[in-house]
């Protein structure tokens, strides 16, 4: 986003007609609001920090912003400390930790809910990203630990969007480290008004915006909306993909664990299998080193699944989550600003209906005066509203690039996914260890000659003659049982 876009307003004669249509847009608000839009404050204006006077150089409705800017603004951790035991409820704190403002604040879920607020109330038109549910009774340490990352990738997306990141609500609430951070957070929003009021461009917004806006608007938000929908299914699979290694972790380690507790035993052999003692001894001795291979097999599932939540399911969400603020900033342009302008216009057509209704029927002078104030301050409303909606389309058209300077984001989640995926066949398809040698395995017929691990059915179970401690069968590379033959001195190979 450019500079342009957060200047602020002096006081100069361009400024006047939005200052006086928006004393008369409080007075036209006597129908309720659009649900879904926020209420924008109106209030005076104040004079803007000398820094921001200057017009922007070149057409500020374009971004220069690249998404390794976008990222390196600021990062930010949102932490769970030990809960504290309130009245009747104990309630979650949260350790909020800022790079940009080097500073550490303890925060509660309801301060992120004023925060919300605030930037609704102050970026009606920008994309305000939703936080997650409050906790409803019950919550368990899955729903908490859910809403610490959902958290965490809302104060992130907030952090390095450009208009938040330089707005003092951000910085209250990433350093402010006060008692009480909501009044505080409330005080800062007094008396200053909307993004609307505050900018510079807000009554020249149309003068930026292509001719064909409407239809541009139309195309970006049905492209987000598939963009949103694939890779929402693509979430979901990594989703499932890194819960069964996770899985699969805890069911290695389980297997280790009775392979481990079998070699183990230390129950007496019976004198009639006396004659196969060596081969028991030789089993055990195998299994208990099987299962610190399936230990370590465990714990490198477990690795990959953990890797795959943070570095590719979080990182999905997060670009979600900056999807779906875009879904609910176009939904708050057709309900909220579009909606009340043709509201505006309707009440409009009313009063100059009114209007010659009265002068057909001679009503008395005052009344018709009075009339005629009110069609003024409605033409006044009118006005803003069309000034509203010039703006929200250009703050949309802002939006719409951040969201795609977001897009190569995509590239660096896939390939961690892919990169994680074959590092973890590769690890699984290492050679057996040197405890694996061919004397000890091979009898039981869990290695060849080589000492890999095999697989089979029953119908594998075949030894090649001269080489009793090798399988004739092994698995291949597509996972396929093939026979084996023997090389020099014996060694196994796998038939091409």
């Amino acid at each position: 986003m450019t500079g342009g876009v957060m200047d602020r307003l002096p006081g100069e004669a361009g400024a006047a007609p939005v200052a006086a249509a928006a004393e008369a847009e409080a007075d036209e608000e006597a129908d309720p609001p659009a649900a879904d839009s926020p209420t924008p404050q109106v209030s005076q204006r104040r004079d803007p920090h000398p820094s921001r006077m200057q017009m922007p150089q070149g057409n500020p409705l374009l971004l220069s912003c690249t998404l390794q800017e976008l990222l390196a603004r600021d990062t930010v951790q949102v932490e769970l400390i030990p809960g504290k035991k309130g009245l009747f409820l104990k309630h979650v704190e949260y350790e909020v930790s800022s790079q940009r403002f080097k500073s550490s604040v303890y925060r509660r879920y309801n301060d992120f809910v004023v925060f919300h607020e605030m930037l609704l109330q102050k970026f009606p038109y920008r994309m305000v990203p939703a936080l997650p549910p409050k906790r409803v009774l019950g919550a368990d340490r899955e729903f908490i630990e859910a809403r610490r990352r959902a958290l965490r990738r809302f104060i992130n997306l907030v952090a390095r969007h450009p208009p938040f990141s330089e707005d003092v609500a951000l910085r209250l609430f990433l350093s402010f480290s006060g008692p009480d951070v909501q009044n505080k957070l409330k005080e800062s929003a007094q008396c200053v008004g909307d993004e609307f009021m505050n900018c510079k461009l807000a009554p020249r917004a149309k003068d930026f915006l292509p001719a064909d806006i409407q239809t541009q608007f139309a195309v970006s938000r049905e492209l987000i909306r598939n963009i949103y929908n694939s890779f929402h299914k693509l979430r979901d699979r990594a989703e499932r993909i890194a819960s069964r290694a996770i899985d699969n972790a805890a069911d290695l380690l389980i297997f280790g664990k009775e392979l481990s507790a079998l070699g183990s035993d230390t129950t007496p052999l019976p004198s009639w299998a006396s004659l196969n003692s060596s081969t028991w001894g030789s089993l055990k001795q195998a299994l208990k080193g099987l299962s610190v291979e399936f230990a370590l097999l465990a714990d490198k599932a477990a690795q990959q699944g953990k890797q795959e939540e943070n570095d590719v399911v979080e990182k999905l969400n997060l670009f979600l989550d900056l999807l779906q603020s875009y879904k609910d900033l176009c939904e708050r342009h057709e309900k909220g600003v579009l909606h009340k302008h043709q509201r505006a216009l309707h009440k409009y057509s009313l009063m100059k209906r009114q209007m010659l209704s009265a002068a057909v029927q001679s009503r008395e002078p005052e009344s018709v005066e009075q009339l005629e104030s009110r069609i003024v301050e409605q033409e006044n409303a009118i006005q803003t509203m069309e000034l509203r909606s010039y703006f929200s389309l250009y703050c949309l058209h802002q939006e719409t690039q951040l969201v795609h300077a977001y897009l190569p984001l995509t590239s660096h989640i896939l390939g961690a996914f892919v990169n994680s995926q074959i590092q973890g066949h590769k690890e699984v398809g290492l050679p057996a260890p040197a405890w694996a040698l061919p004397g000890s395995l091979a009898l039981a017929g869990l290695v060849n000659c080589q000492g890999r691990v095999t697989s089979w059915g029953a119908q594998d179970l075949e030894t090649s003659p001269g080489h009793s401690c090798c399988l004739t069968r092994t698995l291949n590379s597509s996972g396929r049982v093939v026979p084996l033959t023997h090389g020099v001195g014996g060694r196994c190979s796998v038939r091409p």
